[in-house]
């Protein structure tokens, strides 16, 4: 099916998001739709990249713009249609000297369509997901919907027990009121009829008191499954939360949640009914020792004190505080806005657009000098409703807050210098009780070159902490077990790319924390170790390394690592492959991240030679990929003959196999990276050293002057594990 149609059959949430997208004039909805195929089955990457390729389908565009008017004009379409399709073709026309501004455009557009569907595609499967997983509960799930059925085949039973309960008292009320009336003088008469009264009103007391112990039992029920959803569920979901917001894939869904909240809601508000109809009936007819007057206001007392637990209970964050363009939720910075969504658990379409949340800042802020205040902006107070949730649940959904720091009173600069700051945001709103929730701590940052050490403090924060509320636990911060930290870190690349780390993997990375070790298991690591002190000989943390390796993949080596490419090695493991076999590493002495290769080679004596580069930086990767780099990565020995050394990547596969579908078209001279590849790709071999390529290939170089060349880098043995080796220039070699 084409992307256009598939688009068009989306949930309205979606289409939403596609009016959105063609709301400005760049490209206009109209013609996306009446050329959705000709567009569709069009190269416009190429296009982008080719102004004659882009020449032609401009020229073609137009044309179809005049066909589809001319089928508007001999359809008797409407006279508004012709005119916009004339007024699109006039519009384009401003792209005649660079069509490819057009195709880049038109490719843009058709980038987002796709991220649009692949959102919806991934909601359905987790939607799909969840449905399938339904029959395979957990004991705890089946245990809450057991204790769920009994109290309401409980309350069910109380409403059949009330309606007969009113049943015997008009009885009893009838024929008292008809005994009255009569007025009989018969006294065995008499005395007869306050027989029957008396058999009618103990009766009467047994059914009250059998409905007020049962009411007891009902609660008893209703208690022990409130203690089970908030001090179990809700604190595991909870919990969850806090590991989402750190990149973990547990499951936030808090459908299942409001479903179990509301029933209780449900059935707990129908004992109130029944408490009432109670002192109704009292009201109507009462007697010395009645049992509704001793127990009622227990009763009440207590299904009010549960009723009041569960519905400020029921009151959660379910997305935590984040920037659209943060590194994840929790980090905030000044002036910047944010957003958060509300939601209460007991959902009852009566109360919809009923309840005010409100969001205020430092309702419980710590008496600790220098700790800064700050002040919520924006739409910050807003009504529950059910239209901003997907799955309609009573959600208030802040998008365009932000926060401004509170002058200090003593004029000084003191508070201002206090860079990360935990704060946590408070919600408050009233339905029968006043309910109050919050955030998990914030980081609040002044600017974005906070953001790394930010976000190190929300990923030890949450992968540590059990007390949301504890502002202060980075004054006696706790240590972090090799597992713990493991597991977090592997999260990181999860969220980020789809795929986390593997176990040889985080060996690798533990080795480097912990030294070899035969087990990790009980190593441990401190907070100032992980974000504080600088890694031996380098001028970064573990943590800016980690995190440079981690942008570096998202950014530029993303499609290798989702596609299961290993790039944590060690190159020893190549002594024993053949000749040309390869592997790919992470350096550790760069900040920002780099990457590298080493390969192996056999001396005449049959001895393993394993050679490495000095690594790839982001500067490097924004102009030539990596697979373009082993592509064309070549050493020319002394007779001139130009060799790749790079044949199999570890441990047997084919480099045209393992790399061959992520290669441009063009190569060798032809290729658009060929001025990074002759400048800095090219080395020359000559008895077991290497050194710049000649002149040949360093003259001129198009659109620079002529001079020496800069090579990229000769060889060493820096990378994951090993100490640095030295960059080879124009005039010096490094023995092999």
């Amino acid at each position: 099916m084409a992307q256009w149609e598939k688009l068009r059959q989306l949930e309205s949430v979606y289409l939403t998001q596609v009016d959105e997208l063609y709301d400005g004039d760049a490209f206009p909805m109209d013609v996306r739709h009446y050329l959705a195929h000709w567009i569709e089955s069009q190269d416009w990457d190429r296009a982008a990249r080719d102004h004659d390729v882009a020449m032609v389908l401009f020229q073609v565009l137009l044309e179809n713009l005049d066909i589809q008017h001319s089928r508007f004009v001999q359809g008797g379409e409407s006279f508004l249609l012709q005119h916009n399709i004339r007024r699109f073709k006039h519009s384009f026309q401003r792209y005649q000297e660079e069509p490819y501004n057009l195709a880049n455009i038109i490719q843009w557009f058709l980038a987002k369509e796709k991220e649009i569907l692949q959102n919806a595609e991934l909601a359905e499967q987790v939607q799909l997901l969840q449905v399938q997983q339904n029959p395979m509960e957990t004991d705890c799930q089946r245990n809450i919907e057991r204790k769920m059925a009994d109290v309401k085949n409980k309350v069910q039973c109380m409403e059949h027990t009330v309606k007969c309960l009113e049943e015997q008292q008009d009885e009893f009320d009838f024929k008292y009121q008809t005994h009255n009336m009569e007025g009989t003088t018969n006294e065995a008469e008499k005395t007869e009829q306050m027989k029957v009264l008396q058999a009618l009103l103990n009766r009467l007391d047994a059914s009250r008191k059998s409905m007020l112990s049962g009411m007891g039992v009902l609660l008893d029920g209703a208690e022990e499954l409130l203690c089970v959803l908030v001090r179990e569920e809700l604190v595991q979901w909870q919990r969850r939360q806090q590991k989402a917001c750190i990149g973990s894939p547990d499951s936030t869904c808090l459908d299942q949640l409001e479903k179990w909240f509301t029933t209780e809601a449900e059935c707990l508000f129908q004992v109130r009914k029944f408490l009432k109809k109670l002192e109704e009936l009292m009201g109507k007819v009462t007697y010395e020792h009645d049992p509704v007057k001793k127990q009622k206001p227990a009763l009440q007392k207590r299904v009010d004190s549960l009723l009041t637990s569960l519905l400020k209970s029921a009151f959660v964050v379910e997305t935590q505080p984040s920037m659209p363009q943060g590194k994840g939720p929790l980090v905030l910075r000044t002036n910047v806005q944010f957003s958060v969504k509300t939601r209460f658990l007991v959902k009852f379409p009566e109360l919809n657009h009923a309840m005010k949340v409100n969001v205020s800042m430092d309702r419980e802020a710590p008496l600790v000098k220098g700790y800064r205040r700050f002040n919520v902006l924006g739409t910050n107070s807003k009504a529950l409703n059910m239209a901003e949730s997907m799955s309609g649940g009573m959600v208030a959904d802040f998008r365009h807050l932000t926060l401004k720091e509170q002058k200090s009173g003593g004029g000084g600069k003191g508070i201002h210098d206090v860079s990360l700051h935990h704060e946590q945001l408070y919600f408050s709103h009233a339905v029968v009780v006043e309910q109050q929730t919050s955030s998990l701590p914030v980081v609040i940052i002044s600017n974005s070159s906070q953001q790394q050490s930010a976000w190190a403090s929300i990923l030890w924060f949450n992968m540590l902490c059990l007390e949301p509320k504890n502002l202060l636990f980075f004054a006696n911060c706790p240590v972090a077990t090799w597992p713990q930290l493991g597991e977090m870190l592997s999260w990181q690349f999860l969220s980020s790319t789809t795929r986390g780390l593997e176990s040889n993997q985080l060996d690798m990375i533990a080795h480097k924390l912990f030294g070899k070790q035969q087990s990790y298991d009980a190593c441990k690591i401190s907070w100032t170790k992980f974000s504080k002190e600088n890694v031996p000989n380098t001028n970064f943390t573990f943590w800016v390394w980690f995190d440079g390796i981690l942008f570096m993949v998202k950014s530029h080596l993303e499609n290798l690592w989702k596609d299961g490419y290993k790039l944590f090695m060690d190159k020893t493991l190549l002594k024993k492959k053949q000749r040309g076999t390869f592997l790919l590493r992470f350096s550790e002495s760069i900040r920002d991240g780099g990457i590298t290769f080493s390969w192996v080679d056999y001396s005449p004596t049959g001895e393993p030679d394993v050679r490495s580069v000095q690594p790839f930086t982001k500067v490097d990767l924004c102009q030539i990929p990596f697979h373009e780099i082993i592509r064309n990565f070549q050493i020319l020995e002394e007779e001139n003959v130009p060799e790749n050394p790079l044949l199999f990547l570890y441990p047997d596969t084919p480099k045209v196999e393992a790399f061959g579908k992520y290669y441009t078209e063009k190569s060798g001279a032809d290729s658009q990276y060929i001025k990074y590849i002759k400048t800095k790709l090219v080395f020359v071999s000559k008895e077991n050293t290497l050194e710049a390529k000649s002149p040949m290939y360093s003259d001129t170089v198009e659109g620079e002057g002529s001079g020496p060349m800069n090579p990229r880098y000769g060889l060493g043995g820096e990378a994951f594990g090993e100490s640095p080796s030295l960059p080879v220039n124009h005039q010096s070699t490094k023995s092999l």
